[in-house]
């Protein structure tokens, strides 16, 4: 027990920078065109018509693909599942966001019936996602040469809900969404979801930019009645030794922030293969939680770093008021988001479950957070 709680006292308590990482931005991808009309919004009530008004429940989750370890992306769609068959009424959730990496290592249409159709035949409800940087990636090698999100894009971004031959005999159909960045309407929250490409650090165009400060500033004019949820693929602060956090996409926040005035209630990614839930406190005294939830399924998860590790640092300005309230790195995982409407206004509650060690059938609540709008 000593020896456990001395490790743990050594690990960082905040974002850190990984040393000498090899730019990569050459791995950038051209985004194909929108499959729907500008500003690219989807009202929930096109796929899940039942979502009541002042209750919605839902999952939420990355990195669930595999292509070695298929077993723990279908604990993980059984989980959930099973909270979605056996609990009833305002508390029933409706349906999954996926917050990418849904297929590996290229994104291929091939890989799509086993990473994802397959275990995810498990999963009764809808399922929506933003890319991930291994669904955005080109094979070099493939036998048939493709484009970049090609197979997501069928998947995901179609024009009308419909059979997909990617899913063979299994019956889960294509879905609607405008692009590959774009906006979820929903009754309690206006749901963002970037598109943050293939580099280990991310690359947002200018052009989807400007759509986002624009959506940024659309939400707003709604609050607060609506809660603002971000969704991205990289996360921008991590503590892992993997990736560490993403300057690149710290930058970008940021920038927008700055320049619109208005930041979003929470900010939800993936990529780093665990979960961590961190707060930035900003000049204003507001707190806004940013959550890491790539605990999905892929079979190799992140540790967090250790402070005697010379390969990191922890030393910059952007980590300011940055700091680690709780992670979770040994267990695959899923989030379950909770937002309600009473008249105190709008209350988001995040519950993370991470598989049991005693029983990989059951889930055990392993955080929770509460963000009040």
């Amino acid at each position: 027990m000593e020896q456990t709680a001395l490790v743990s006292a050594l690990k960082h308590t905040s974002p850190v920078i990984k040393k000498d990482q090899p730019d990569d931005s050459y791995k950038f991808q051209p985004l194909p065109e929108p499959s729907g009309n500008y500003p690219y919004h989807l009202s929930i009530y096109d796929v899940v018509p039942d979502i009541a008004g002042d209750k919605m429940v839902f999952h939420m989750v990355g990195d669930t693909g595999s292509i070695r370890n298929p077993g723990s992306q279908r604990r993980i769609a059984g989980l959930m599942a099973a909270q979605y068959k056996n609990v009833s009424g305002a508390d029933k959730p409706m349906f999954l966001y996926h917050l990418g990496d849904v297929v590996y290592n290229h994104g291929e249409a091939k890989n799509y019936y086993d990473q994802f159709f397959e275990p995810y035949s498990l999963y009764p409800g809808a399922i929506f996602a933003i890319a991930g940087n291994h669904d955005s990636d080109v094979n070099p090698a493939a036998e048939i040469p493709y484009q970049s999100l090609d197979a997501f894009t069928t998947v995901f971004c179609d024009t009308v809900s419909r059979p997909v031959m990617l899913s063979r005999k299994i019956n889960r159909k294509s879905m609607p969404q405008p692009n590959i960045y774009w906006t979820m309407e929903t009754p309690l929250a206006t749901i963002i979801g970037l598109h943050t490409n293939v580099p280990k650090y991310g690359f947002v165009t200018r052009e989807q930019r400007n759509w986002f400060m624009e959506e940024l500033r659309s939400a707003d004019m709604q609050r607060p009645d609506k809660a603002i949820i971000l969704c991205m693929h990289h996360a921008p602060y991590s503590a892992d030794i993997n990736h560490g956090a993403s300057l690149p996409m710290i930058d970008f926040l940021e920038g927008v922030f700055e320049e619109t005035g208005i930041r979003p209630d929470v900010v939800f990614s993936g990529h780093v293969h665990n979960y961590q839930r961190f707060n930035k406190q900003y000049d204003d005294l507001t707190v806004m939680p940013y959550i890491v939830a790539g605990t999905g399924g892929f079979d190799e998860l992140h540790p967090i770093a250790l402070t005697d590790n010379e390969g990191f640092t922890a030393e910059d300005s952007r980590f300011d008021g940055v700091s680690l309230l709780h992670s979770c790195d040994t267990r695959h995982g899923f989030l379950k988001i909770s937002i309600e409407r009473d008249d105190r206004g709008i209350t988001l509650t995040g519950d993370y479950y991470t598989v049991a060690d005693e029983d990989e059938n059951t889930s055990v609540l392993t955080d929770s957070f509460i963000v009040k709008v």
